[in-house]
């Protein structure tokens, strides 16, 4: 006499988007990152707040800056370039060439600066390299008004003063810059590269030519991209260095507008129009660099 078999039990398959073996429980609510984005946006318009003002304040004729509503576009902008560029000669232009001579000249000396100490300080082994590398970073601990007196007296020293020598000759070595040139050195070129190098005969400044400068190019942009904004936003030394307004820099010269503005107060629109146009060249500047930014590290070590 033969039994039933009894009947297998089969299991249902899986629901869609279910995992087999994991306990399934109602959905977990998304969470959100509402403060934070909210701490974020409360900050960049507090950044972009006076940025818009200056765009806004800058088409508004004499009569409307103080009588209009704060946000509410001009029609003037046309006429107070105008006036900015007939005032005193074009002297505001002269100001611009000015800054850019000292921002550009003195960013691209600074980073050839820190390319060569900072790949010194990264690939060379020698004795006090850490100590001298120590007391150098204590130059990015110093406040510039710190700084600025004793520069100075060294300028006025050796006769200096008054040129643009002595806005350029201070801000050559960036203590900032070498420690940034540094640290992409020891980060981007393997030793193994540089003494591979060196066992196929090339000498130290070969090496550092072809196989470390395209390697070390997207931290010397940011260096000097650094630098530039720096020494294009810098007021305290030039004002101290320079007597003759034809070497004024834009924000010592923008500064004297805005000294003169007290008692002519037609030259506030001119002041603000001159602020607009001072950021067009960094907003370009950025523009055309950030590029550079994304090359790829070893681009130019293998071709050598």
């Amino acid at each position: 006499m033969t039994g039933l078999a009894s009947p297998t039990l089969r299991k249902a398959p899986p629901a869609p988007g279910t995992t087999p073996g994991v306990p399934q429980g109602p959905p977990r609510p998304r969470r959100t990152a509402l403060l934070p984005t909210a701490a974020l946006v409360l900050g960049a318009l507090y950044c972009l707040l006076p940025v818009a003002w200056v765009v806004v304040a800058a088409t508004k004729a004499d009569d409307e800056l103080f009588s209009t509503f704060t946000f509410l576009p001009g029609s003037g902008f046309a006429d107070n370039l105008g006036d900015l560029t007939s005032y005193r000669d074009g002297i505001y232009w002269t100001w611009m060439g000015n800054s850019v001579l000292y921002a550009g000249l003195g960013a691209l000396l600074s980073t050839v600066v820190s390319a060569f100490a900072g790949y010194a300080l990264a690939v060379y082994r020698f004795r006090g390299r850490e100590l001298f590398f120590n007391v150098m970073l204590t130059g990015v601990l110093m406040p510039p008004v710190i700084l600025a007196i004793p520069q100075y007296l060294l300028m006025a020293e050796a006769d200096l003063t008054d040129s643009h020598a002595s806005v350029l000759l201070p801000l050559v070595l960036s203590p900032y810059g070498v420690y940034l040139g540094r640290i992409y050195a020891e980060a981007a070129i393997p030793m193994e590269l540089v003494e591979a190098g060196r066992v196929d005969g090339a000498g130290e400044w070969r090496i550092f030519s072809r196989i470390a400068v395209p390697m070390l190019a997207p931290g010397l942009v940011t260096i000097f991209l650094f630098q530039f904004v720096a020494i294009w936003n810098n007021f305290l030394l030039p004002f101290i260095m320079l007597g003759d307004d034809e070497k004024f820099p834009m924000t010592v010269g923008l500064f004297t507008l805005l000294k003169q503005g007290a008692s002519q107060p037609a030259l506030y629109t001119l002041v603000i129009t001159g602020a607009l146009l001072a950021v067009v060249p960094l907003i370009a500047l950025f523009l055309v660099i950030q590029r550079f930014w994304s090359l790829d590290l070893l681009s130019g070590a293998v071709k050598s």
